[in-house]
Parts: C-alpha cells; structure tokens; sequence
C-alpha cells in the first residue's frame, strides 16, 4: 500500500465525486489531526508538521478545486509527494502571517533567509532544515522572505533515536530578526513518531 511504502501515487486519489461523500468526515479528520500537528513558534510563524495523509487530503482538495483532470492530478503529484515524510525525515509547512499587510510587507523584508535559521533540537541533536527546492524562499532582488515555507527535516539515526525515546525536542528560529523557539510536546512527538519514523 503506497501510504505504508510512504509515497502518494494516481492509484490513492479518489474521482472528485466519490470524494465528495467521504469530504466532510476527511476535512474533520483534518482539524483533529492539526490539534496534533500545528505549532506556534513566536507570535508570527506558524509549523504545521506534515504527513501522508494531510498530503492526500491537499491533492483531494486541489483536484476538487480546480477540476484539471489526470494532468492536474499528475502536477499535483509532484508537487505534494515530496513532502509525504519518507521514513528518516519530518516535514514542515511554515507560514509567517500578520494581517495587516503593510506590516508583514516589513517583516518579510526582514526576515530573508530564514529558512537557513530553523532546526530540530532533540535533545543534544540538531536537524536543520532543508528547504523543498521548487521555487526560492527568499527574493534575490530584495531579500524579502516567503510568506509560506515548506521544510525537509532530515534525521540521523542518532537523532531519530532520541526522539522515539521521547528527550525533548523544540522547533528553533535563530533568524537575527526573529529568534523563537517552541517546545514539541510529547503527544505530538509520539504522533510523528508513528507517523513519520
């Protein structure tokens, strides 16, 4: 089965109208799990951890918006399987949000190249991130930062070890600009563990 074998293919993804009679009970499966799954890391960014399923569910939801047939669904595919976590490695959907617009316009010129300045401490480990290499996070011609990051967490054998034996872990931002850090805590840990590891 391809979510045990950690890969999102054509052969999961549901006709838009079969997916319409599960949609309901998928989208509340997606608040529950985001109880779970979304961390706040000071008071402007915002990681939600990432796993096959909230992957299926954004294929679903694209493929319902947009109704682009089995090309969509092949661009999709290519955009969203990366991030299905692979077995050694977490993976993060980070947004920066302030709602007035000018000012996250200044912050985001702030804060360019943050995604160099976020890792995983578990416990005397650290797993920096690794941007998804799509499109680039931060504008060569301003240093303005993306308001929406996606993160590979690539872990050493060391590193899933202590975190399947529970030692702390915390998502660290050490950006000049924006220094914060958020504990995970030990239920979300414990769900990434079966999920991701």
């Amino acid at each position: 089965m391809p979510r045990d074998n950690r890969t999102l293919t054509a052969d999961d993804i549901l006709p838009v109208a079969q997916y319409e009679l599960i949609r309901k009970d998928k989208k509340q499966e997606a608040v529950e799990r985001k109880k779970l799954t979304r961390l706040n890391v000071g008071p402007y960014a915002t990681a939600l951890f990432e796993n096959w399923d909230s992957m299926w569910l954004q294929v679903q939801e694209m493929l319902r918006i947009e109704k682009g047939g089995a090309e969509q669904l092949a661009d999709e595919l290519r955009a969203y399987d990366p991030m299905v976590p692979k077995g050694s490695e977490l993976t993060v959907t980070m947004f920066f949000e302030i709602d007035d617009p000018v000012r996250r316009d200044r912050f985001l010129r702030s804060i360019g190249g943050v995604e160099d300045h976020i890792a995983i401490h578990v416990g005397s480990h650290v797993v920096p991130a690794r941007a998804e290499g799509d499109v680039e996070r931060t504008r060569e011609s301003d240093g303005k930062a993306s308001a929406v990051h996606f993160f590979h967490f690539d872990f050493t054998p060391g590193a899933v070890a202590a975190w399947k034996a529970g030692e702390a872990a915390s998502l660290v931002i050490d950006h000049p600009n924006y220094g914060h850090a958020a504990l995970i805590g030990k239920v979300t840990q414990d769900y990434l563990t079966r999920e991701c590891f």
